[in-house]
């Protein structure tokens, strides 16, 4: 693949890569992305509402909200230049979301969407049902995926289960509003966009072998990597160096969204 620095050289123009996080989280983990993934490329990630800087919104839980709120941002910034998504676990559903509504809309594709750590919209999951379970249900299932913090729960009055919690089951909730809108021809289908999957090697949740299903999801051949870690190796410093590699192939070849 071709270095961040040929591909300024040869696209001229920057990569602008915006990156959405897994159910309960803010972006901290691509805090380190912009120093490891090449100079070509500037790291935009987007919040959703009701946590970081946007803490004090509303949480979105389904997919006529997400759009409302994200999709004309990316409009126009999908008129502007070279862009691509990256989304982690919940991320990836919202990035396919966006990338089809995108499309939808008739605006320039992306240069590719990126994948990680999520199984297809087809696929079932035990979390898929599992936002309006009694917490202690819907514990084991987060304490499976290693997303409880030590002694979560056994504090029913904790500062976890008060703030953090709530965020989970409505990121929940988005996320099977949008495997459900995913389904639907209408709304749902192929991305016309290069797909590109990567997998933890010891998740729990999504293992590599189960990620080359979102062949189903894509209008060409997609490209899988898997990453060392387990569900949670959005924070990981091999994963931005593959996605800035991905920007910079895709900008050196003058790709262009759905040009494979």
């Amino acid at each position: 693949m071709a270095s961040s620095t040929q591909a300024e050289e040869a696209g001229g123009q920057r990569v602008r890569l915006f990156c959405l996080a897994h159910a309960g989280a803010g972006v901290t983990s691509y805090r380190n992305w912009p120093a490891a993934i090449g100079p070509a490329v500037d790291v935009v990630a987007l919040p959703l509402p009701g946590r970081d800087s946007r803490r004090r919104e509303p949480r979105v839980t389904d997919r006529a909200a997400l759009l409302s709120d994200l999709l004309p941002m990316l409009l126009e910034a999908a008129g502007q230049g070279p862009y691509a998504l990256y989304g982690h676990s919940l991320g990836a559903l919202v990035a396919y979301t966006l990338t089809r509504a995108l499309d939808d809309a008739g605006a320039p594709p992306p240069l590719f969407l990126a994948v990680g750590a999520c199984l297809p919209p087809h696929a079932a999951t035990a979390l898929v049902n599992a936002a309006d379970l009694p917490d202690e249900q819907l514990l084991p299932l987060l304490g499976d995926l290693g997303s409880l913090p030590q002694g979560a729960a056994a504090l029913p009055g904790g500062l976890w289960r008060r703030a953090v919690l709530p965020v989970l089951r409505d990121d929940l909730r988005l996320a099977r509003s949008l495997r459900e809108a995913a389904l639907d021809p209408v709304t749902g289908g192929c991305v016309r966009c290069p797909v590109f999957v990567f997998g933890g090697s010891d998740d729990p949740l999504a293992a590599p072998d189960s990620l080359g299903n979102w062949q189903q999801w894509a209008s060409g051949p997609i490209v899988r990597h898997t990453v060392a870690g387990d569900h949670f190796f959005a924070g990981s410093a091999e994963l931005p160096r593959l996605v800035g590699r991905a920007c910079a192939e895709r900008v050196s070849t003058g790709a262009r969204g759905g040009s494979r």
